[in-house]
């Protein structure tokens, strides 16, 4: 193991041909936890709310249901998906986008997030230096894509991976992985204190809620990753994209009037880019100021 490590630090066609698989399996998992991850938490609510109200006599989903069970299987004929039929991208092909054994449709969403994962992983591996802050990058990649993928589906940004996020890109700048510690923590608490008033100052305006309280965790965990210094950055380029996407979808929706739109996405698109064109952004923004 040692070996291939070495030699993917010394010829970087390795180091991308590793990563880009890498990432198509990392794909196939991120499948898994975006369709199941809010099926687990809607379970788990089900639960409490039973506990605490049980005049509500809510019904309780039956049957054991995680990130590992029940074994990925066809919605329509119950067909469980073998290791063969599982292969990212590939076994999608060769069988067409279809179940093997009823011919119901796979949605081409599943290549999709596996091809994205792969792609994205590369570029981090092409731009990021080898070594722990490209194993960091990568994972901070694979969270990203997760959260978006899930805010665009249900409107959450799960806590089970938003509050990780903070604390795992706080722990690694304790070695000034990307910035400093101090920038790091100040980082955390003015990125969430940042939506946290937007928020507050837009229900008191208006008496409506204009976000979630994930998109102030989101921020909170970039800036605890590349410090208070990348929040102006990363609110502007979200807000931009938010902007040029959110009208795309709004001109494709039937409903004009009232389409809600999740932030948490436009954030993440956003902490990427600063993942990998941080400091030359920054520097470019403060530039203008001055």
């Amino acid at each position: 193991m040692s070996d291939i490590i070495l030699l993917m630090g010394q010829i970087p066609m390795l180091l991308y041909i590793m990563v880009t698989c890498l990432g198509l399996l990392i794909g196939s998992l991120l499948n898994v936890v975006i369709y199941r991850l809010p099926v687990m938490m809607e379970r788990a609510w089900k639960v409490e709310c039973a506990e605490y109200f049980p005049e509500t006599n809510v019904i309780l989903d039956k049957g054991t249901f995680n990130l590992f069970l029940p074994r990925s299987h066809c919605p329509k004929c119950a067909h469980v998906i073998g290791a063969l039929e599982n292969i990212p991208i590939i076994s999608w092909l060769l069988q067409q986008g279809r179940c093997k054994h009823c011919t119901c449709k796979i949605s081409v969403r599943y290549p999709s997030v596996e091809l994205l994962t792969a792609l994205m992983s590369l570029a981090v591996a092409y731009i990021i230096p080898f070594g722990w802050p490209l194993l960091f990058a990568l994972f901070f990649t694979w969270i990203l894509i997760c959260l978006s993928y899930i805010d665009f589906d249900t409107m959450l940004l799960p806590d089970q991976l938003t509050l990780p996020l903070l604390w795992f890109g706080l722990l690694i700048n304790l070695s000034h992985s990307f910035t400093s510690i101090n920038d790091a923590v100040l980082g955390a608490v003015f990125g969430y204190l940042s939506l946290w008033s937007v928020y507050w100052l837009f229900k008191l305006a208006t008496g409506k809620e204009g976000m979630g309280y994930g998109d102030f965790k989101l921020l909170g965990a970039l800036g605890a990753w590349f410090g208070w210094q990348s929040l102006p950055v990363i609110i502007l380029l979200s807000s931009f994209s938010g902007i040029i996407i959110g009208i795309a979808l709004l001109l494709l929706s039937k409903d004009k009037k009232s389409v809600a739109f999740p932030f948490g996405p436009y954030l993440a698109i956003a902490g990427w880019i600063y993942l990998l064109y941080g400091p030359l952004l920054t520097q470019f923004y403060y530039a203008l100021l001055l």
